[in-house]
């Protein structure tokens, strides 16, 4: 088959409506990856591959096989193509469209993040790569966030979205849920530091907006508030940094509970 060389075609302005139209995504539960990484990830994990535009030249003929098993459409594009399809100045060699994953939602979570209208993808993408890699177990999303499926979101996540659950909630199921957990809110005003935690129990941490932080909602639905301590005249950390910082001290009070086991 010969590259694809217009921009006009509808399948490569399909592909590019998913990647700008969250409400297209959401209608069509599709979303799209970029780079062999992301989409090895999603075949891993169980991912429906439904489309792929590649460069003949840049692309990685084994993961285009992996995708054939599949029975993926695979176009071959000219770089131009490429370049208008993608969301990146510099295209990984190919994009893929993807189904949206229905998470499987452990039943009990001991260990559950709930992100309360966080709205920079990248903050978004970075909490939830924290969050996979500090053994987390569910991450809920409530009213306000980015969408979980933004391309930016997906890059800043490393693949997150394919080693933990990521659930949008509203607020009244997300307090259902919790019910058997204990349940803390991040803010910088609390006297109450984070290392006083003992999160080798069954917990959930709400992290807010990063603008104005915790809503009433969140605040209602938290047992306990709890800060990162800063030094000197320093504000706070953006939240992407405090949920690494939380999540890796409950991660380490969990380790050094199994080795003193």
């Amino acid at each position: 088959m010969d590259a694809i060389s217009s921009t006009r075609n509808n399948r490569v302005r399909y592909v590019k409506s998913l990647q700008t139209k969250a409400r297209l995504r959401r209608g069509e539960r599709k979303l799209v990856l970029e780079g062999d990484r992301l989409i090895e990830d999603s075949l891993a994990s169980g991912g429906r591959p439904t489309l792929a535009l590649y460069s003949p030249k840049c692309a990685d003929y084994q993961v285009i096989a992996r995708l054939q098993e599949f029975n993926c459409d695979l176009l071959p594009v000219s770089d131009e193509v490429l370049a208008f399809a993608s969301d990146t100045q510099q295209p990984a060699g190919i994009v893929a469209v993807f189904a949206i994953p229905k998470p499987a939602i452990p039943q009990p979570a001991s260990r559950a993040l709930i992100l309360d209208a966080v709205r920079e993808p990248g903050n978004l993408g970075a909490i939830l790569r924290s969050a996979a890699a500090a053994g987390v177990e569910l991450a809920i999303l409530a009213p306000g966030c980015v969408d979980p499926y933004n391309p930016k979101v997906l890059r800043a996540g490393t693949g997150a979205h394919f080693r933990i659950p990521v659930v949008e909630a509203s607020w009244s199921e997300i307090s259902s849920f919790c019910q058997d957990l204990t349940v803390y809110a991040a803010s910088a005003a609390s006297a109450t530091e984070y290392t006083a935690v003992d999160w080798r129990r069954e917990w959930a941490l709400i992290l807010g907006n990063e603008a104005r932080g915790l809503s009433h909602k969140a605040l209602n639905a938290a047992q306990e508030v709890i800060a990162v301590p800063m030094a000197g005249a320093a504000e706070s950390l953006n939240v992407a940094s405090a949920a690494a910082v939380i999540l890796f001290e409950a991660r380490r009070q969990r380790r050094s509970a199994d080795s003193a086991k």
